[in-house]
């Protein structure tokens, strides 16, 4: 059985990445992207669906870091008899995907033992392994239709029952640097990379990492933390597209033994949007470009085609499927595939994208044409719709409905196209955003407002409240201390609040189609830290925020949601939306100190 959720880290190379768990086992790996079939996939089943484990033989202490802000992964085992240390890291590589995992002798001798066992399609398929030999190296290979996994090291594990073990004893001083590497089948395997660049790759990738995280600039609370939910914001993100993955998993249950199971390695315009206002108000300005030429790829063509999710590569067929084959995460099922949202409605996507570009151009100081003339599209697509019901930004698979969430983002798209015009002098129909603009304000205000209790509320058929109303001040719908806000935040506090960290909505309502309940969304709790300090409320900012950067786990990682009752992470993992929120609620703190 999978291990509780806090207990893995996360390691990877800018195309994919892997789970490891604090027992050493990587039991989590799509190759050669995020998105492609696992072919380590015990994290939703047993070590039958596939595993590859170095521990140490027998009973054990673990201590976990990584290495100067970098995302090379080093476990610390020790024994009775001594002491290693495993190294974990995913070189950047073109065409291919590699896992390199070196273990060193620290004191005394340690036994080890040493479990390969490859399953490709998500555990599904046991493929043709033999032993061969590359240039007088012999290797491990694993190969079925397009994909071939090559396992190569000083020691290689013998067949045992469609897996391969080994156990072998580590001293003082000694070092044992395995691979695996992914290849496509049809590709030979002379390209290999040598063991004498491993040391070489990991100090490089030290450097980097230390490099990229050290330009955040250090007086901001819990500074650490911050830092490593950039790095992983940046490991979310496929270099080469652009694109930024919501999280690396599948089908990590919401509620555990339910159906809140949803997959989330793909792109959400919204979630990738945020990242990148995250990631722009930490000053990393080239991911902006870089995000930027993805979206330009991705949503070209005709603006009533736009969907709210795509693959990184920018694919838009997500079709849901269930993989019987997978018992699931603490027997949680189905185990999914695929993201049926693709086909929702959810108007508050455009106003994300417009806020992140507007970020972008303030920050550069540069107005793209061929993105202007993007958001132009975007927006007067949204002029002729933007009354309609939709889905929402937490993807309802009930009925829609006009949520005051969307239309306060639909307000935000239109008032981000009229400061284009006012600021930047780009072309548009200002007088035409203008009115819209005041228009949809008008409406939330009426349509969405309960003003008997005090409250916005979820949507106009109804008196519940929901977390995402926290931001309306981030986005300049109001201020952040107007009454309106106030009583919202009050009654969120009432209604939402659960062991002091905040539902996204009472489940109970049914509003969004499914069975169950679940737990504290880790994002909605970073939006209430964010609505106190606008709301002038900081010390109790500064207490929510210190509680929630005590919950992630000894690596700096956080789920999508929490279950305090039992201290453990639920939900899909790493999650961006926890991690960017995390780091906005940072910036807000300190803004709110600076005013």
């Amino acid at each position: 059985m999978a291990l509780p959720i806090e207990e893995y880290a996360l390691i990877g190379d800018r195309r994919t990445a892997a789970l490891v768990g604090s027992d050493g086992s990587l039991d989590w790996l799509c190759l050669p992207r995020f998105d492609s079939s696992a072919c380590f996939a015990a994290l939703l089943g047993t070590e039958e669906h596939g595993r590859w484990q170095l521990c140490p033989v027998g009973e054990h202490e673990v201590s976990r870091r990584y290495l100067d802000g970098s995302a090379v992964l080093e476990t610390t085992f020790t024994t009775a008899e001594g002491v290693v240390t495993l190294t974990d890291l995913m070189p950047r590589g073109d065409g291919r995907a590699d896992v390199v995992r070196r273990v060193e002798g620290v004191r005394g001798t340690v036994r080890m033992r040493h479990e390969w066992r490859v399953r490709l399609d998500y555990g599904a398929i046991v493929p043709w392994v033999r032993r061969q030999t590359v240039d007088g190296e012999a290797v491990i290979t694993a190969i079925a239709g397009p994909d071939q996994l090559v396992l190569r090291g000083p020691r290689l594990p013998t067949a045992d029952d469609h897996r391969h073990v080994d156990e072998f004893d580590v001293a003082e001083g000694a070092t044992l640097t395995f691979s695996t590497t992914w290849l496509p089948s049809h590709v030979p395997l002379a390209s290999l990379r040598t063991d004498a660049d491993h040391r070489e790759v990991v100090d490089a990738m030290v450097r980097d990492g230390s490099s990229w995280s050290g330009q955040c600039r250090g007086d901001l609370p819990h500074a650490e933390v911050v830092r490593r939910s950039l790095l992983t914001l940046r490991l979310l993100t496929d270099e080469q597209t652009g694109g930024i993955v919501a999280a690396p998993t599948t089908s990590l249950p919401e509620d555990p033994g339910g159906e809140r199971n949803w997959d989330y390695r793909f792109c959400w315009l919204r979630d990738a949007a945020l990242t990148l206002d995250s990631l722009l108000r930490a000053g990393y300005t080239e991911e902006a470009q870089l995000w930027r030429r993805w979206l330009l790829r991705t949503v070209a063509g005709d603006p009533q085609d736009l969907q709210i999710v795509y693959a990184t590569d920018g694919h838009r067929r997500l079709t849901e499927l269930t993989l019987e084959h997978l018992p699931g995460y603490a027997g949680s099922r189905p185990v999914r595939i695929g993201n049926g949202a693709a086909l929702q409605r959810q108007l508050d996507v455009v106003g994300e994208v417009m806020i992140a570009l507007e970020r972008a151009r303030q920050v550069t100081g540069h107005a793209d044409a061929d993105a202007w003339a993007l958001q132009r599209a975007l927006v007067d697509g949204l002029a002729r719709g933007w009354r309609q019901k939709d889905h929402g930004l937490w993807e309802i698979r009930g009925p829609q409905r006009r949520f005051t969430h969307s239309q306060a983002m639909v307000w935000a798209a239109f008032d981000r196209a009229v400061r284009a015009v006012e600021e930047f002098d780009l072309p548009g129909p200002v007088d035409t955003w203008r009115d819209l603009r005041d228009t949809v304000h008008a409406e939330v205000l009426e349509r969405g407002y309960d003003h008997d209790r005090g409250t916005f509320v979820q949507h106009d058929e109804t008196t519940e409240v929901d977390a995402s109303l926290l931001v309306l001040p981030s986005i300049g719908f109001l201020a952040g201390d107007d009454p309106r806000m106030l009583g919202t935040i009050a009654a969120v506090e009432e209604d939402l609040l659960r062991d002091g960290l905040v539902l996204r909505y009472r489940t109970q309502s049914g509003v969004d189609g499914l069975a169950g309940d679940e737990h504290p969304f880790l994002a909605c709790s970073f939006w209430l830290v964010s609505a106190y300090a606008r709301a002038g409320r900081t010390g109790d900012a500064h207490e929510l925020f210190d509680r929630l950067c005590g919950l992630v786990n000894d690596v700096g990682l956080l789920s999508e949601e929490y279950d305090a009752a039992h201290g453990r992470m639920v939900g899909n993992f790493p999650q961006a939306f926890s991690h960017l929120a995390l780091v906005r609620a940072a910036f807000d703190l300190a803004d709110a100190a600076a005013r």
